[in-house]
C-alpha cells in the first residue's frame, strides 16, 4: 500500500464552465471547451500543485436547453491522450458510458492511455443519465436506473478481466530464439454474460500499474453499492460536511461489508472553492459569478437534472412543485436530494433553483479559512481528498499558490509524488494477474 496519510486531490477541467453563465466571465476564454492549450495549461497548474489527477467529465445527449461547455467539447479519450503527452505525473481520470460503449473498446482505450502515460489512466464508470442518449447509439429505449448500473457491474467485470489478458511477464522478447511471447501467459476471458459476449485475449498488455484505476460518480443506492463492489475512487457530492460524513461512512461500511478493506476506496467529495486574500475578496468574486444567472437560465439548468424538465410551467414563488417519478431514470441520486431538501425547508421553486445555478458553498474565502475546512472535513472522516472544479481559471492557480502550500506547512499533503503512477500516488495497491495468482496457488 502507499501513502494513505494524506489528503488527495483532482482538478476537474471544465472548458467554458460547469454552469449555464460562466462563459461571460470575462476570464474565461469562450472556446475554452475546445481549446488544447486551455487543457494543458489547466492540467500543469495542477501537476504544479502536486494534484493526483486531472477529471475530464463527459455527456452523450445535449439539447438546445444544454449548458454551454455540453455544446462543444472535447471526447475525453482524446484529450487524456494529448494530456498525457505534456505531463509526467499527474494522473488522467475520465468519464466513458458502460450503458453506450462496448468493453472490449473500453479496456483497449484505457490500457492505450495507460501505456501512453507510463501508468496515469483512470476510468470514470458512468452509465449516462439522459434518456435522450439512447437516440445517438440506435436503441429503441434508455435502459432504467437498476438496469443502468447491473450492465454496468457486468460490463466493469468484463473490462478488468480483459485487462489481465497478459500476465506481466507474458512477453519475453527473445531475439535470438525468436520468442515474442510466452503462450502460456496469454489467457482468453470467455465470457458468456446477461449483457455481454466477450471471448478476448485484449491485444494490450498491462501497465506498470496493473489495471488503470475505477472510479464512480453516483449517490443513488445502485450507485453506491456499484462504488463499494467495484471503484477504487469515489467522486462524490455533498452539500455541507455531515451530509458529506455520512457518505463517506456509508461507501466505506458498504465496501467492507462486500470483502474489501476501507481503505480499498477513495472518496473523494467535488468542491469549488472561491479565494480571495480576504473574505470580502472572495464575496465579491462569487457575488460577480452569481451576478451572471437570471432566474430563466437557473430553471432551464434545474431542468437538465430532471431529464430537461420544462420549470417555467410553474409559479416561481410557491413551494417547489410535486415532480413525482420526474427524475428518477437520470440523475436519481441528485433529484432525489433536490426533492427531499425542498420537501424538509419548504424551498420554493425560485430558490431551488437560484441554489442549483449558483450555490454558495462554505468554501468561500480566504486561503486560511480554505485550508482549515479542508482540513476538518479530511480529519473528521468526511473526506479522502477533493476534487476542485475552478468556477474561472485563475481559481485553479489560487488554490494551488495560496491554499497548497497551507496544507503542505500542516503535513496532511505532499510536496513531491510518492510514485510514478496514478494508483501508487492514491496509496491504492497493485492489482495482481488472477491467472498469476491462481497457478500460484496449484
Amino acid at each position: 500500500m502507499g501513502n494513505r496519510k494524506q489528503l488527495k486531490f483532482g482538478a476537474l477541467i471544465h472548458g467554458v464552465g460547469g454552469t449555464a453563465t460562466a462563459w461571460r466571465h470575462p476570464e474565461v476564454p469562450v472556446d475554452a471547451s475546445v481549446s488544447f492549450s486551455f487543457y494543458k495549461e489547466q492540467a500543469l497548474t495542477a501537476e504544479a500543485g502536486k494534484f493526483d489527477l486531472v477529471f475530464i467529465a463527459d455527456g452523450l445527449y445535449i439539447n438546445e436547453k444544454s449548458i454551454p461547455h455540453f455544446l462543444n467539447r472535447f471526447e475525453p479519450i482524446t484529450i487524456l491522450s494529448a494530456i498525457a503527452a505534456v505531463t509526467s505525473k499527474i494522473g488522467l481520470v475520465g468519464t466513458l458510458s458502460s450503458s453506450y460503449s462496448e468493453p472490449f473498446t473500453v479496456a483497449r482505450q484505457f490500457g492505450s492511455i495507460d501505456h501512453i502515460s507510463g501508468g496515469r489512466s483512470g476510468w470514470n464508470v458512468v452509465t449516462s443519465p439522459l434518456e435522450g442518449s439512447a437516440k445517438n447509439y440506435g436503441k429503441s429505449e434508455h435502459p432504467s436506473h437498476d438496469e443502468r448500473y447491473k450492465i454496468a457491474e457486468e460490463h466493469l467485470q468484463v473490462v478488468r478481466g480483459l485487462w489481465d489478458s497478459w500476465e506481466d511477464d507474458a512477453f519475453v522478447h527473445n531475439k535470438e530464439t525468436g520468442v515474442f511471447f510466452d503462450r502460456e501467459k496469454l489467457h482468453r476471458l470467455n465470457h458468456q454474460g446477461k449483457y455481454f459476449s466477450v471471448e478476448g485475449p485484449l491485444n494490450i498488455a498491462r501497465s506498470k500499474q496493473g489495471h488503470p484505476v475505477i472510479f464512480q460518480a453516483g449517490s443513488s443506492e445502485s450507485g453506491k453499492n456499484l462504488a463499494a463492489k467495484g471503484a477504487d475512487a469515489v467522486f462524490a457530492g455533498a452539500d455541507n460536511i455531515e451530509e458529506a460524513k455520512l457518505f463517506y461512512k456509508d461507501v466505506k461500511d458498504r465496501a467492507v461489508a462486500a470483502g474489501r478493506s476501507r481503505d480499498d476506496i477513495v472518496i473523494l467529495p467535488g468542491i469549488n472553492p472561491i479565494i480571495g486574500r480576504t473574505q470580502e475578496e472572495a464575496d465579491l468574486k462569487y457575488e460577480e459569478l452569481a451576478s451572471l444567472i437570471n432566474i430563466d437560465v437557473a430553471l432551464q439548468y434545474l431542468g437538465r437534472f430532471f431529464d430537461h424538465h420544462d420549470f417555467s410551467q410553474y409559479p416561481l414563488d410557491e413551494p417547489f412543485p410535486d415532480l413525482g417519478e420526474i427524475g428518477s431514470n437520470s440523475f436519481r441520486g441528485n433529484t432525489d436530494k433536490i426533492k427531499k431538501n425542498a420537501r424538509e425547508k419548504g424551498l420554493t421553486l425560485r430558490q431551488v433553483a437560484l441554489h442549483s445555478a449558483a450555490p454558495r458553498s462554505d468554501f468561500v474565502g480566504n486561503p486560511e479559512k480554505i485550508a482549515d475546512l479542508i482540513q476538518q472535513w479530511y480529519e473528521e472522516g468526511a473526506a479522502d481528498g477533493f476534487i476542485i472544479h475552478a468556477p474561472i481559471p485563475s481559481a485553479l492557480k489560487d488554490f494551488v499558490q495560496l491554499v497548497v502550500p497551507i496544507l503542505q506547512e500542516r503535513g496532511i499533503y505532499r510536496t513531491e509524488y510518492e510514485a510514478e503512477t496514478l494508483r501508487g500516488n492514491l496509496g491504492l495497491s497493485f492489482p495482481k494477474n488472477r491467472y498469476t495468482v491462481a497457478n500460484s496457488r496449484v
